[in-house]
């Protein structure tokens, strides 16, 4: 008998198609649509901890910095009256009144006129100092310092509250925790903030043929390279990677890792197994381990094309190329977005850019200097706005998207000049939303819905009427102005120009500060608290900058007096707070919730409008429409009214 040739028994075949070839944008949309939203991972870490890592939340700077009026320079505290006409061969003489003031040494002693005393730099002032002239300007002989240059009210002089306001938003969440914002939060006092938890993600490389490097090398092996490539790219953009090695080509072993891997990280990256011969086991294997499964196997890139993407129980599980190239050219294009959005990390882009200066930065000749610019778009390109605050302030770093370099031969950049920008971080973001002009609390409340939207806000405080001439020049979207019109009475309307429109913002309580107890301030009326103050030589008031609309209520309520402590102009509401409440003035005009927050009394004298100059160019941008949506609702005017302030109707 012969035996009959029978056909071979039925298996699989092991050359199942792929599910789809999709488009690079279809693959990573549906990547996408199946993983997000999703809340991120936030836990609380010691500060030092959290460096790279990006903000979870808000952080609002609990104090001033700095607490008090401070030297920047080693020199003498004065009066600037007293010294108005030193100069060089005309110098001043001063009677020096006490030892000089060191760093951590609070002044007991008022100084007089035709009083100074020395002072080093980041001591406190005196009461009655207005400005401190450098020792090299001075000479110093029998008890009298003798002054040879003039100072401004001002002049050396770090006013509380000038670097960061106590209540504003010293850093938002998204910010990448680095060494400067490390300084800032440290300089607060603060010691644990939330961030967002690195994903944990687990790496595997598959195939009988891999070695581990220092392994001996067999016949037919090749080393894995995938595993420690992906794992350094994980790190390079905001994951923790966890290299778990090698798994052979097995698919009972291949699953119980896989499923070990899912249940203790938050995503599992393998490399090989994804094409269609018999040994490819990953791709069969994803779809017994959660729900959807795989979402995309087969993409239109070259190199890359069998990759494969699957979410398993709201883990991403991806499937790289085992080609190296494939590996490295996949995860970068395809896998880091999705990375760096779960790690809460911005996209990445180029660190130099050319941007133009708008003002003219004036530059000391003989000193190569770094001017630490922010970046916002204007009408014609990008536009580096000069930083406000000095060297002395932790934030002229922390809050800069970058440095222009003015050369030791020349002593300013013109205005209009286009420079190369130094990125200080290669993920810079532009902002969606510009506002330049007047700072106010009261725009954190409003602006923290927009961060939810994923829209990013950069305020920029230069006073009312700066904020008027950027919006004019087209450097941002809203200009905030608090301007009264002594002519009409009127607040803000009287000051737009052509191509600005008035967008009602909140109302704000002005009125006059003092410490509690003061009989010169105590249970009076304005005008009776004024005429005290103004009869009393003693009284020390702290004034406004100019070109600030505290400053013209000041002035009317003066009413042409010039009492001492006029020339002492700090540039916002929490410095008045802070130099009354620590004794170095007694009374002068701020907001109520600057008031209240450092325990002074109050008495109202007028409620001022905060509103917004709109660039009518600009009113069509998804963020502005944006914030005037948050600015009208329940949300935002509930948040207002909690710190005192009054929505306009």
């Amino acid at each position: 008998m012969t035996d009959t040739p029978q056909p071979p028994a039925s298996r699989p075949s092991g050359q199942e198609q792929f599910l789809s070839i999709l488009s690079r944008e279809e693959a990573l949309a549906r990547f996408a649509a199946a993983l997000f939203p999703r809340p991120l991972a936030v836990e609380e870490r010691p500060i030092l901890r959290a460096l790279g890592l990006p903000l979870a939340a808000d952080v609002v700077a609990p104090l001033d910095i700095p607490p008090f009026d401070r030297s920047s320079v080693d020199g003498y505290a004065v009066r600037s009256a007293d010294i108005a006409g030193a100069a060089e061969g005309r110098s001043v003489p001063l009677v020096l009144a006490g030892a000089t003031i060191h760093c951590g040494t609070a002044p007991t002693q008022a100084l007089g006129p035709g009083e100074a005393v020395g002072i080093a730099t980041g001591a406190p002032l005196p009461r009655g100092a207005d400005a401190v002239v450098m020792v090299e300007h001075t000479d110093e002989a029998n008890g009298r310092v003798f002054v040879r240059r003039s100072a401004a009210a001002g002049q050396f002089v770090a006013y509380a509250g000038s670097d960061i306001a106590r209540g504003e938003t010293l850093l938002r969440a998204g910010t990448l925790v680095g060494s400067r914002e490390i300084g800032m939060l440290a300089a607060c006092g603060i010691a644990r903030v939330p961030v967002v938890r690195p994903p944990r993600v687990a790496v595997l490389s598959t195939g009988d043929e891999l070695v581990a490097p220092g392994e001996a090398l067999g016949p037919a092996g090749i080393y894995d390279s995938n595993g420690p490539i992906v794992a350094a790219m994980i790190e390079e953009n905001g994951g923790e990677p966890h290299l778990l090695g090698i798994v052979r080509d097995d698919a009972a072993a291949l699953e119980t890792v896989m499923r070990d891997a899912l249940a203790t990280h938050d995503m599992l990256i393998l490399s090989g197994g994804t094409s269609k011969g018999a040994g490819d086991l990953s791709h069969r294997i994803v779809s017994r381990l959660g729900a959807p499964g795989i979402v995309a196997h087969g993409v239109a890139l070259k190199p890359g094309k069998p990759l494969c993407l699957a979410v398993c129980d709201n883990k991403p599980l991806v499937v790289l190329p085992g080609f190296p190239t494939s590996a490295m050219f996949t995860f970068h294009d395809m896998i880091v977005p999705i990375l760096r959005r779960m790690a809460g990390l911005p996209a990445r882009t180029d660190t130099r850019v050319e941007a133009r200066v708008p003002l003219r930065l004036p530059s000391e000749l003989g000193r190569t200097e770094f001017a630490m610019v922010s970046l916002v778009e204007g009408d014609d390109g990008l536009v580096a706005f000069p930083g406000t605050k000095g060297s002395g302030a932790v934030t002229a770093f922390g809050q800069a998207d970058g440095f222009v370099t003015i050369e030791a031969l020349a002593d300013h950049l013109p205005a209009g000049a286009r420079v190369p920008v130094t990125l200080l971080t290669p993920s810079l973001r532009l902002p969606d939303l510009v506002i330049v002009g007047s700072h106010c609390v009261g725009l954190d409340r409003v602006t923290a819905p927009l961060a939810q939207e994923g829209l990013s806000v950069r305020t920029v405080a230069v006073g009312s009427l700066g904020g008027l001439a950027a919006a004019r020049r087209g450097e941002c979207d809203l200009a905030p102005i608090h301007l009264l019109d002594e002519a009409t009475g009127t607040y803000n309307a009287p000051f737009l120009a052509e191509g600005l429109e008035l967008v009602p913002g909140w109302r704000r309580m002005q009125g006059i500060a003092y410490r509690p107890g003061d009989a010169r301030f105590e249970g009076r009326s304005v005008e009776e608290a004024a005429a005290a103050a103004l009869a009393d030589p003693a009284c020390i008031l702290v004034n406004r900058n100019a070109g600030s609309g505290t400053r013209i209520l000041v002035d009317r309520l003066l009413g042409g007096a010039r009492p001492d402590g006029y020339a002492n102009q700090p540039r916002s509401h929490n410095a008045v707070a802070a130099s009354i409440a620590q004794g170095r003035a007694d009374w002068g005009v701020t907001i109520e919730p600057a008031a209240r927050a450092a325990g002074l009394g109050f008495i109202p004298l007028a409620e001022e409008h905060y509103d917004f100059a709109l660039v009518t160019s600009r009113s069509g941008r998804p963020a502005v429409q944006a914030f005037l949506a948050s600015l009208r609702s329940p949300e935002s005017r509930a948040a207002l009214e909690a710190i005192g302030f009054r929505p306009a109707d």
